[in-house]
């Protein structure tokens, strides 16, 4: 299988514009590379770097140094030094990015939180409902609540919302960050299940999971993210 991610020696430290300039360290000398239809799960305590990393691989954070490589429309693509355009245009097409923390468009229904995503690659609203309704049924949100804007929902419903919103895209590339936080064990178990099909469907994946059976279950292989934490 290809590389879908290839990071090279990436480097993150971040400054602190409010106190001076003040420099505080991340992470440097970043090396892995994640496959298609392959999980790599970010281990190590929290405060480590996991979720920079994360966000660099996602275009949010800059990298100070070193390469971070996406397969992008058959080529790979250094979102390193990439322009906007072109990180933008690798996350509408190539990364899907599921968050902790849900974020929704205030008063919008769940089922159209959950479309969304198809409906902004030209996929008829109606075909995306449809795919949305099925991952919703999947996720046990019950069929009252499709209506209702996710705001409303407890924080183990927003989250069941959110990994709908996540999963319903064919992105080749999925960042998975903390995806079963507030899910019970049944639930657990049905994300565990959406991630196997997209591992089976050839999907690269990069998560943070800090419970030890879901990491188990679904890590190909686990980075230690602890020996690239930069010394202050």
């Amino acid at each position: 299988m290809p590389a879908m991610i290839e990071i090279s020696d990436a480097e993150k430290t971040f400054t602190m514009h409010l106190q001076g300039g003040v420099k505080l360290p991340g992470v440097r000398g970043v090396n892995f590379e994640v496959h298609a239809g392959e999980c790599v799960v970010l281990s190590g305590p929290s405060g480590v770097g996991k979720s920079s990393i994360l966000k660099m691989i996602f275009g949010n954070y800059r990298c100070d140094g070193g390469r971070i490589r996406i397969r992008h429309q058959g080529r790979l693509i250094d979102l390193a030094g990439a322009e906007p355009r072109d990180v933008l245009s690798v996350r509408r097409e190539t990364i899907g990015y599921v968050s902790q923390f849900l974020r929704a468009v205030p008063r919008v229904p769940t089922i159209e939180v959950v479309a969304e995503p198809l409906v902004a690659t030209g996929i008829p609203r109606d075909k995306a409902r449809e795919q949305a309704a099925q991952l919703l049924h999947c996720l046990n949100i019950p069929e009252r609540l499709w209506s209702l804007p996710p705001s409303t929902f407890s924080g183990g419903e927003q989250q069941r919302v959110n990994i709908a919103h996540g999963f319903i895209s064919d992105h080749p590339i999925l960042l998975l960050d903390e995806p079963t936080a507030s899910l019970d064990a049944a639930n657990r178990d049905v994300v565990v299940s959406l991630i196997e099909e997209k591992k089976r469907a050839g999907v690269a994946m990069v998560a943070i999971v800090h419970d030890d059976e879901v990491r188990g279950r679904i890590a190909d292989r686990v980075v230690d993210v602890t020996s690239f934490a930069a010394a202050a």
